[in-house]
Formats: C-alpha cells, structure tokens, sequence
C-alpha cells in the first residue's frame, strides 16, 4: 500500500457504513454513561431540550451520510456549520491538514466525531435542577472525553500519522514510542527539548547575586544596568506552584532584565521547592517569614522606608494578605505600592480550577501528599487538564504519533520543570479559597491570631488580568479590585495567564486595554477601555514612576553584596535548582 492509495477517494461498502454507525451509536453511550457518573447519579434532562436535541442529531446524521452518498462520497459540511477553509474552522488545529477535508474517508470520521461532540455538549448543558459547579464539572468532563476520542488522537483515523507512518517505514512510530516510555519513565509528559537550556547560561541568566538565603526562600538582588535608580526598589513575589524564571526567561523575553534595564533596583524571591522537611507549613509561613521578611530585608538593606512589590497568580493572592495584615498592623507605609499579575482574592468565578476541590479531590490529593509535600507532577498534569487539547493531546500526536523531534521553547521548559507544595498549605489554599471562599470575608482568616480584611488596604495597586486566562480568568480577577481602598489601575493584556504577562515591548505582539478613570464594573471598563498595540510594561513602568520620581546613584547597597548583605552564590542560586 502506498500514501497515494491511502489518499484516493472511497466510497464505503453498505457494511461499513452500519459498523460506523454502530461505533458512532457505542460511543455516544459509553460517553452518556461516564458522564451521568460524573454526578453520581441519574441526570435530570429536560425532556423537551432533549428531544430537540436527540432529533437534531439524528436529522443531521442522516442528512451526513446522504450527502456522503449522493455526492460519490465526496462531503460536502453541515449547511450550518463553517466552510472547512474559514477561520471558525481552521482554528481548530487538530483537523488543519487538508486531508481531513479532500479525503472523503476523513471527511467523514471529521464531520461524525464533530457532530457527535456537538451532540453531546448540548446534551450535557441540557442537565436541569443540579448545583451548577455540578453542572460545570458535568462539561468539563464530557469536553475531556471528547478531546480524548478525536480521530485526531489515533494512528489509523489520523491522516496525517497514516502517511508518515507509510513514508518512514514504521519509523515514527518507534521513535514515538522511545518517546512515550521516556515520558513513562519520569512520570509527566515532555512539551520540549530540555538538554537546549541551562539555568544561568540561557535562560534564568540575568546577572545578580544571592544575598540571603532561609529554609523557604533565597533573595536574589539583581545587578543594575543604569548609573541611577529609583530610590524606591521592586520586591517581585513570583509563585511557588512554579519556577521564579518565568520572569526571567531568555533575556529578550526577561521581564527581570527590561525592570533592570528601566532603572530599578530588582530583588526577586526564589522559593524552595518543598520536602519533607516542609510539611507542617501553612499559609502564615508564606506571609510573614516569606514576604513580609524579604519586604523587611530589602527595607533595611537599602535604609528605604518602602518598596514597590509584584505579585505573580498565587503569590499576588498572598500579598493581597500580606497588605491587609500590615494595615492591621499599622505598617502599611512598608509597601509603597502593590502589583498583581493575574492574581485572585475572590474565587466565586475562578474558572475550571473549582472543578477540583470536592471532597473525593482532596481525599486524593491527600493520598498523594502522604510525604508531607505535593509532588510539582500532579499540579503539571492538572494545569494541563485545564487545556487539554492543547497541553496533552497535541503533544500525543506529535511526540508518540507522529515521532517528531522536541523543539527548544524555554516556556515550555519552564512549564515541565515542577516544584513540590507543602501538604498543609496546599490544602488550606484548596479549601479555604477555592472552595470556601474566606478571604474577601472580613475577619474569616487570621494570620499569627490577627483578622484580616482587605478593605483595609490603601495601598496603591495595578491589576493586570489576562483576556483569556484559563487558570485566573478575567471575571474573577476584576474582583480584586472591588476589594481594595486605595487607588487601583486595572489593565487587561491580551493573551492569557503566561503570554498575557510575558510579553516584551521588542516583540510587538498582542494588545492591551486601559481606562484613564476608574470604571464602577468590568462591563463599563470593557465598554470605555482603549486598546494599544503591543506590550502593557511600558504602561505599567510609567505608573511605577508616578508613584515617585526620586532617584539615587548606584553604589554601596544597591551593587548585590556589596551592602549589609553579602553574596552568597551568583543567581539563580541553588533553590531553583533542586529538585
């Protein structure tokens, strides 16, 4: 057999039309059944949205195979559906090679598989009189199902691995497979070439120096590039759930290097990834051993009243604690001003991520944290559910299926390099946020034996949020700012959690949106905002000197280790390291 036999056109005998049909019928069950379990019971359908929907599919199922024959088995698609070359239908990546579409046989299993999930989406939102998370966890699963089912995802109905397979003698397939026992291996799937980046040679590598170390975080203190700097430095509080580097990826995509380059004195927290030795941490050790202590180090290092901070996703939740316990304090003149990057302080909209918090989940993660820590795997395979077509099921067809090399991505290094979480305060973070919601309740979490509450805080804040953030979505964090007392600029970048926040001015890509006033909703704000072409950073370093122009020569303190602090190791240090 050869690919062009593999191509020709094929009209299907009688037999195999029923044993279509039949698959397409066993299918469309055993998915009706997975999901009805999802529940834990019988599901309560509307008769009526069902009986639209069950007659719609069948029309339309019919009216599939009659145009497959009338035509001699040339398809043509669903009158109501996009053409094959529109953008509604070339966005979905998985069916992007023209044979999908030119060959008849493919064309068919596209147009089945597509219909079908269309039909069972719909059956799914059809579910009446439960809770709606649910409801939600109820598609979320189907969806999942779905991506799991595509043609895409198999080598003998994926046109694509078909003639690869016929043109390298079977030997993609072998070195797919070297792939996939390599991945068995480690436990965790590969998105890219790991031996093409070394920490501190090229990705990681903006110069600076370790200049404190604890057992939960090391402080790194960037080397300037500006003979003066802003007398007020930056503290950036990156997440523990990842690797610091984000933020210092390849140095024309650093966002460390370009706050260097803009004439701020940089100190960034790098947090050891967690042992056994963490196991009893909870959410206060984070608060005040990790951010308040480095806010109190960098304060007296550099003898300034202030600093500026950042908070990236779950360390931006933390520092919105850490402002309400300073104000409660008193203290809040530590904190001269507050940014959070994609971060969540009410979690009644926080997306898919709610998805995983039922008790059967925290049983489960419970069994998995019997070491005291989390193993960085599971938090990878979940954030990868979230996005599963993209993050898992494309690297199955390309890594397994198709054999193809890794290609070097440091985004995608960053993204498989995983840290562990502490039992207790990944638990705690699950129940009393995600699920329990207590952080904008006034008074319901205490930090060391004081209430905190978030109306206290005044200080200054940017908000930048993602327009298509998955893990942070952009409803839930507008939310932030109808929490906080003080001034708030509120920014929407284009892209999503990483893209949306990793996006230097050189590259000139996506947009971003901003109101000169202060909007009373997300729908005024999205209503009035403007869109700029190109990177949000230049936006934000221009609010950061609004917050005070005064400058200082670089000299004693403000050279790493040159001050009180002496280097202990160059950046990024050992923390981020290990493993």
């Amino acid at each position: 057999m050869t690919a062009q036999d593999i191509m020709e056109p094929h009209l299907p005998t009688l037999e195999e039309m029923q044993q279509w049909t039949q698959v397409l019928g066993r299918a469309q069950q055993l998915l009706l059944e997975q999901a009805a379990g999802a529940t834990g019971r019988t599901l309560p359908f509307d008769p009526e949205a069902v009986s639209r929907i069950q007659t719609s599919f069948a029309d339309e199922g019919l009216a599939l195979w009659q145009r497959f024959l009338d035509s001699g088995g040339l398809l043509r698609d669903r009158p109501d559906a996009p053409p094959s070359g529109s953008p509604a239908a070339v966005k979905d990546r998985r069916f992007a090679d023209p044979a999908w579409t030119e060959h008849p046989f493919y064309d068919l299993i596209r147009q089945s598989y597509l219909l079908l999930s269309d039909y069972l989406l719909k059956l799914a939102d059809a579910v009446d009189g439960v809770d709606p998370k649910q409801k939600a966890k109820l598609r979320f699963a189907t969806t999942g199902m779905l991506d799991a089912m595509a043609p895409s995802n198999f080598p003998l109905t994926n046109p694509m691995v078909v003639q690869k397979t016929i043109q390298s003698g079977g030997e993609n397939l072998v070195k797919g497979l070297q792939h996939m026992l390599a991945d068995l291996e480690k436990g965790q799937l590969t998105h890219t070439d790991g031996m093409a980046f070394e920490l501190g040679r090229n990705i990681a590598s903006t110069p600076g120096k370790v200049i404190k170390e604890t057992p939960l975080y090391q402080l790194i203190h960037y080397a300037p590039t500006t003979e003066t700097v802003l007398e007020t430095p930056l503290l950036i509080f990156p997440p523990w759930i990842n690797r610091f580097y984000i933020l210092d990826l390849a140095p024309e995509k650093s966002f460390v290097k370009w706050a260097v380059d803009q004439g701020l004195s940089v100190f960034l927290v790098s947090w050891k990834s967690a042992d056994a030795s963490m196991k009893d941490l909870v959410w206060d050790d984070y608060i005040l051993n990790g951010q308040i202590d480095a806010i109190d180090t960098v304060r007296d290092l550099l003898k300034v009243p202030s600093v500026h901070t950042i908070g990236y996703c779950v360390a931006g939740t933390t520092l919105a604690a850490t402002l309400a316990l300073l104000a409660a304090r008193g203290e809040a003149d530590k904190v001269a001003s507050a940014t959070f990057f994609t971060a969540q302080v009410d979690f009644s909209q926080a997306g898919d991520l709610t998805l995983f918090v039922d008790d059967d989940q925290m049983k489960m993660v419970e069994q998995l944290s019997s070491g005291g820590f989390l193993d960085g795997r599971y938090m990878a395979a979940t954030f990868n559910l979230l996005r599963g077509r993209d993050l898992i099921w494309n690297y199955v067809v390309n890594n397994y299926l198709l054999g193809q090399d890794y290609p070097p991505f440091d985004l995608l290094y960053w993204n498989g390099d995983t840290t562990n979480l502490p039992a207790r305060w990944h638990r705690d973070y699950l129940t009393q946020l995600y699920r329990d919601n207590l952080l904008v309740q006034p008074g319901a979490i205490n930090i060391a034996g004081t209430p905190i509450d978030l109306r206290q805080i005044r200080t200054p804040a940017y908000v930048q949020a993602g327009r298509e953030d998955h893990i942070a979505p952009l409803e839930s964090v507008w939310k932030l700012t109808q929490h906080l007392s003080g001034p708030v600029r509120f920014l929407l970048a284009g892209s999503g959690h990483i893209a949306g926040v990793v996006n230097p001015p050189a590259a000139g890509k996506y947009q971003y949106w901003a109101c000169d006033e202060s909007q009373p909703t997300l729908d005024a704000f999205l209503a009035q905002a403007k869109e700029t072409r190109g990177s949000w950073w230049p936006d934000w370093i221009d609010w950061i000197r609004g917050q005070g122009h005064a400058s200082v020569p670089v000299r004693g303190a403000r050279q790493p280790g040159k001050g009180r602090l002496k280097a202990i190791e160059d950046a990024p240090g050992r923390y981020v390291k290990a493993r």
